[in-house]
C-alpha cells in the first residue's frame, strides 16, 4: 500500500462540471489541486484565481513542470477528451475523465489500451454510484433480493432552455457532444441501469427533435431494452419538457421493488424483509431540495464526485482499480451507440460485447 498525506490534481477545461471537481477536491483532506489548463489564457486566470491554484494556457507546459501531478481531471467538452486524455496518460497521469468517456467506440479504446499500455489507471465520472441510495440498491442487488428480474426502466425527462445549447459551440452536435439528451444527460441513467440489470442484448428506439430544432441530435428518444438475464425495459429521455423532473431508475423483479429518484430511494419493497428495511423506509419522503440537474445544469451536488475521487486516490494506495474504470466507463457508450443506431435504421440493434 502507498502511503502518502497529499495528491496534487490537475483539472483540464473550465467549463460548469470543472467547477464541481474543484470543490469536491476541497473537501477531501489528502487531495490539493494545483493546476488548471484552458486553451483560453483569461478562462484559466479566472479559474485559478477562484480556486487558488495555477493556471495554464498550454497542457504540455503544465505537464512539463508539474512532475507530482498525479491526477488529472478530463473536463473537456465530450468528443474533446481523447486528446488531453492521451498527454496525461503518456506524462504518467491517473486521469478521471469526465462521462462520456469518449463519444465513440473507438476513442474510448484508444484511451483504454493508452492506459494500459502505460500503467495508469483512468476512471469514468459517474458519480450517481456512489451515492447512499445507489449503493444500497446494487447491494440488494447482488443478494438476489429482487428475484428474477423482470423490468428495468430509466426516465430522463429534463428541461434545458435554447440558450444552453446556444453557450457552447460544442452542445447539440454529432463531433463534439456524441448525441443529445441521451449521452449528454441520460448517459448517467444508462450507466446505473446497466450496472443494476446487467448487460444489455438489444435495443430498439425512436428519436426526435420535440423543441430544440436548431440542434443537429435528438431532444426526446425512448428506447426499448431486452437484457441478456431475459428481463425488459425501457428508457426514456429528454431535455424538451417543462419544468423538467428528477431522473428515476425503476427495478422490479417477482420478489421485489424498488425505485431511485435522483440519487434517493424513494420505493423499497420486498417479499422477505430484513431489518434493514425498516431503516431505509423510514427515511423515504426526507428528500433533498436538490433538482439534480433537472432544469439546471449547475444544480448537482459534488458529493458524488468527491467520493469518486476519493476511490481513485484508494485505488492508487491499494494498488487496485477504481470502482469506474475506463472499460466500465465505455459499456454506456456501447448501449448509446447502439440506441442512436436503431433510431436510425428504425430496425432492432444486438449488442455484441
Amino acid at each position: 500500500m502507498l502511503n502518502k498525506k497529499q495528491f496534487e490534481l490537475a483539472i483540464i477545461g473550465t467549463g460548469s462540471i470543472a467547477h464541481t471537481h474543484a470543490k469536491a477536491i476541497a473537501e477531501i483532506a489528502e487531495a490539493r489541486l494545483i493546476g488548471v489548463y484552458n486553451k483560453t489564457k483569461s478562462k484559466a486566470d479566472a479559474f485559478a484565481a477562484q480556486y487558488q491554484c495555477k493556471s495554464y494556457d498550454s497542457l504540455d507546459n503544465m505537464l512539463d513542470n508539474n512532475e507530482e501531478i498525479e491526477i488529472a481531471c478530463i473536463c473537456t467538452p465530450s468528443g474533446v477528451h481523447l486528446e488531453p486524455a492521451l498527454a496525461c496518460i503518456a506524462a504518467g497521469k491517473h486521469c478521471l475523465i469526465e462521462k462520456p468517456l469518449e463519444v465513440t467506440l473507438e476513442r474510448c479504446d484508444r484511451i483504454i489500451q493508452a492506459a494500459h499500455k502505460a500503467g495508469v489507471k483512468i476512471g469514468t465520472i459517474f458519480p450517481s454510484r456512489f451515492y447512499k441510495g445507489s449503493r444500497e440498491l446494487k447491494k440488494a442487488l447482488n443478494k438476489k433480493r429482487f428475484g428474477s428480474l423482470v423490468l428495468g426502466d430509466a426516465y430522463v425527462k429534463w428541461n434545458r432552455s435554447p440558450e444552453y445549447y446556444q453557450s457552447g459551440k460544442w452542445r447539440g452536435t454529432w463531433k463534439l457532444d456524441g448525441g443529445g439528451a441521451l449521452m449528454n444527460q441520460g448517459i448517467h441513467s444508462v450507466d446505473l441501469l446497466q450496472w443494476y440489470m446487467g448487460s444489455v442484448k438489444s435495443v430498439q428506439a425512436i428519436s426526435t427533435r420535440a423543441l430544440h430544432k436548431s440542434i443537429e441530435v435528438e431532444d426526446t428518444i425512448v428506447a426499448v431494452v431486452e437484457f441478456e438475464n431475459g428481463a425488459l425495459g425501457t428508457i426514456e429521455c429528454s431535455t424538451a419538457v417543462f419544468p423538467g423532473a428528477k431522473k428515476r431508475i425503476e427495478i422490479r423483479g417477482t420478489g421485489g421493488s424498488a425505485i431511485l429518484e435522483g440519487d434517493e430511494l424513494i420505493e423499497w419493497s420486498f417479499k422477505n424483509s430484513e431489518e434493514n428495511d425498516k431503516k431505509i423506509n423510514s427515511k423515504i419522503g426526507n428528500v433533498s431540495g436538490s433538482s439534480g440537474g433537472a432544469a439546471d445544469p449547475k444544480d448537482i451536488s459534488y458529493k458524488g464526485h468527491q467520493r469518486q475521487i476519493e476511490d481513485m486516490i484508494d485505488a492508487i494506495k491499494e494498488e487496485k482499480q477504481p470502482l469506474i474504470t475506463g472499460k466500465e466507463g465505455k459499456k454506456s457508450v456501447e448501449i448509446i451507440e447502439a440506441i442512436y443506431k436503431s433510431a436510425r435504421t428504425g430496425e432492432k440493434v444486438s449488442i455484441d460485447y
